[in-house]
């Protein structure tokens, strides 16, 4: 049995005000579409995601899904949500599977639970609706005046994923076309209009759709207070050496000091950067310098290590990371640190876009013992912590 996800996010969500459709407005750091697809992806039993965006929105959904963007099927949509679905079906034509999940892209809450009972419910002949028993009254009105009390009783709110047999569902879309329907608001609509028996299986609160922008900043609060308990906060440590040799200055934290001597590299030989990239790899486990930038490939011959700095931090920021502070201890007898440590920091701050108190550069000396106080070569420490969204896993 082979499941598909089809995840709708082609609309422009203006009740969210803004200038952000809601689909890509920010929830706990991350945006409310990487939240959604996530969910679809870290299921076992789900084998291809299509995401249905706006024709004007690829670059924009590649961004928002960072990492994940490899892993999902994008599909452009149409002018109404009926036409977004068909679309995403039929980018699922060449996988053909035997079930697929629609779902809203702005309901970034959808439980594993949910999914697990809507699979157990699913048969080839029939389909799932996933809704929530109406406990409010219903009034009916006519010029702002109650008209009617509608009975509550057997009514249902409908929520997604709507989840059918690919194959009916396919159909169903494609009756629809053929007889000139374009109305239908959900899925669920259209598969009863085409005679799909439609089962219900429990929704959750907690399974809201975000249609405000109040609805955004209650997402917001929600995953905030739940990374509160034990956020994920990394420390990653690193360390280069590199030896000394005649020359006419040494590259240091992004800094040329004019020296007797140079350090020796297959790149411009900064230990200081050198270690401050493996250090901001170590937060995410992304390997180490070498791994990225091997001192084999002569295209790194020369370059300076700045270059390093900002590929480590554009790999953590795509995790949703934020540093926190970076640390550098530079151990060398000479040259002297103190008088360029300002404009080190003011070079690390544009590479990590931080402020520049979270920067700190130290410089001390080996007390002349080992290869380092002999003035044969210079080494640094470097310390990243990084904030990622979310909580350390149980």
């Amino acid at each position: 049995m082979s499941v598909a996800a089809l995840v709708l996010a082609a609309g422009r969500g203006e009740r969210a005000g803004g200038d952000t459709p809601k689909q890509y407005a920010l929830i706990g750091g991350i945006p409310v579409i990487r939240h959604t697809v996530a969910a679809f992806l870290d299921n076992k039993t789900v084998s291809q995601v299509v995401l249905v965006i706006h024709r004007d929105d690829r670059a924009r959904a590649r961004q928002a899904l960072g990492d994940l963007a490899s892993k999902v099927i994008l599909a452009e949509g149409g002018a109404t949500r009926q036409d977004s679905t068909y679309a995403g079906l039929q980018a699922l034509q060449p996988h053909t599977p035997d079930f697929v999940h629609i779902h809203d892209g702005a309901r970034p809450f959808i439980a594993q639970e949910q999914l697990e009972a809507i699979l157990h419910a699913l048969s080839p002949q029939s389909g799932v609706l996933l809704a929530l028993p109406v406990s409010d009254t219903l009034k009916q009105a006519e010029d702002g005046y109650v008209r009617a009390t509608i009975p509550r009783e057997g009514l249902y709110a409908a929520q997604t994923p709507q989840s059918f047999p690919y194959p009916l569902i396919l159909a169903a879309h494609q009756a629809a076309r053929t007889a000139g329907r374009h109305d239908f608001t959900d899925d669920s609509t259209l598969a009863e209009w085409h005679k799909i028996p439609m089962k219900i299986v429990a929704g959750s609160p907690d399974n809201m759709k975000i249609t405000w922008s109040k609805d955004i900043i209650m997402a917001d609060q929600r995953l905030n207070k739940t990374a509160c308990h034990f956020p994920d906060i990394r420390t990653g440590n690193g360390y280069d050496v590199h030896r000394l040799e005649d020359g006419a200055g040494v590259i240091l934290c992004g800094v040329h000091i004019p020296w007797r001597m140079k350090l020796s590299g297959h790149s411009d030989a900064d230990v200081g950067l050198h270690a401050l990239t493996d250090a901001l790899l170590a937060t995410h486990g992304a390997g180490d310098i070498g791994t990225h930038f091997p001192p084999s490939d002569p295209q790194w011959k020369g370059a300076a290590s700045d270059i390093f700095v900002r590929h480590a931090v554009k790999l953590l920021q795509q995790k949703g990371g934020r540093i926190a502070n970076v640390d550098i201890t530079l151990i060398a007898e000479a040259p002297k640190i103190g008088p360029h440590r300002a404009a080190m920091t003011a070079a690390l701050q544009d590479m990590l876009g931080i402020q520049p108190e979270r920067i700190s550069i130290k410089a001390t000396t080996n007390e002349q013992l080992g290869f380092i106080g002999r003035g044969e070569g210079i080494s640094a420490i470097a310390t990243a912590t990084v904030i990622y969204p979310g909580e350390v896993p149980a």
